[in-house]
């Protein structure tokens, strides 16, 4: 029996140690201080994942899509509202091909200084892919946000935070600043393959803060929205609030279709207000990683 056919209670210590080694958090990237002197940094991203996840999932009905449609139709506008009125930067991380079937969504991120990063080609699920065809489509997804931004992503986001076997190799030879789809950290930290220093920034991220689980509802599964929308707002206070105290990063992930519904829009915006008494640092992710790279001496 191969290694590949026993069950993970057989294998010898050499192969559990070596899935556990493929990718790991090396050096914390947490600067002595933030720019200004901001008691903490603030990192808030959006997946403008719109029409591509029924897509993704061969979905064509228009109620489906319709759902996705809201994101840019309506959840941008309100969300790029707030953002500039707050005066915020932030990142959209964006499948190519909602950039795709919404250009002047793209320019609109652009002209209010927001960074626009790599969220795949059709939000698909790397660890289903061959490397090949994951690298070819990531490749594609590079080329097609760099045409309709006008500037080549430097991070990435993995669709569905699907990390494969192959992610790591695929980013480091695009040559991208920074990955934000791992969760081995509250902070920045640099990522190693292999246990080799890569050089390259993980933002990390989390479940508990980003947006769908708690507000995603599918009639024919048992995704449904348990959490009201003030108890998320306290879930996030509480993130935010901890993050302030140690001094070191709070990084949220939204989606446009699910936040930027009015009821869980108002969490968002009452959220901001409330980081708003705060001295903060708020930040793009490209932003952060060049800061955490240059501070620490990466």
């Amino acid at each position: 029996m191969s290694a590949t056919e026993q069950e993970p209670w057989q294998w010898d210590e050499a192969t559990w140690r070596g899935h556990v080694g493929a990718v790991r958090a090396g050096r914390p990237l947490r600067p002595a201080r933030w720019p200004g002197g901001a008691r903490a940094a603030v990192a808030l991203s959006f997946d403008s994942d719109h029409e591509t996840i029924p897509l993704r999932n061969d979905e064509t009905q228009p109620g489906k899509l319709s759902q996705g449609e809201y994101g840019s139709r309506t959840g941008v506008p309100r969300i790029l509202r707030l953002l500039r009125d707050r005066s915020i930067p932030a990142t959209f991380f964006m499948p190519a091909v909602s950039g795709l079937l919404h250009p002047e969504e793209v320019r609109a991120y652009v002209e209010d200084g927001h960074e626009v990063a790599l969220h795949g080609w059709i939000h698909e699920r790397n660890m289903q892919l061959a490397g090949a065809d994951e690298r070819e489509l990531t490749f594609r997804a590079a080329d097609t946000l760099e045409t309709l931004s006008g500037k080549r992503p430097v991070g990435i986001r993995t669709p569905s935070w699907d990390f494969s076997d192959n992610t790591l190799a695929i980013s480091r030879e695009l040559g991208l600043l920074y990955d934000s789809s791992l969760m081995a950290d509250d902070e920045p930290y640099e990522i190693l393959d292999h246990g080799e220093p890569t050089g390259m920034v993980e933002i990390p991220v989390e479940w508990i803060r980003d947006d769908a689980p708690y507000f995603t509802m599918d009639r024919y599964t048992s995704s449904r929205p348990y959490t009201p929308p003030r108890g998320v707002l306290s879930l996030w206070r509480d993130e935010f609030d901890l993050a302030l105290e140690e001094g070191g990063l709070f990084q949220l992930t939204m989606h446009p279709h699910v936040v930027g519904h009015r009821s869980r829009f108002a969490v968002l915006r009452e959220l901001i207000d409330h980081m708003g008494q705060f001295d903060l640092w708020y930040a793009t992710h490209e932003q952060l990683a060049e800061y955490v790279k240059r501070e620490c001496g990466l």
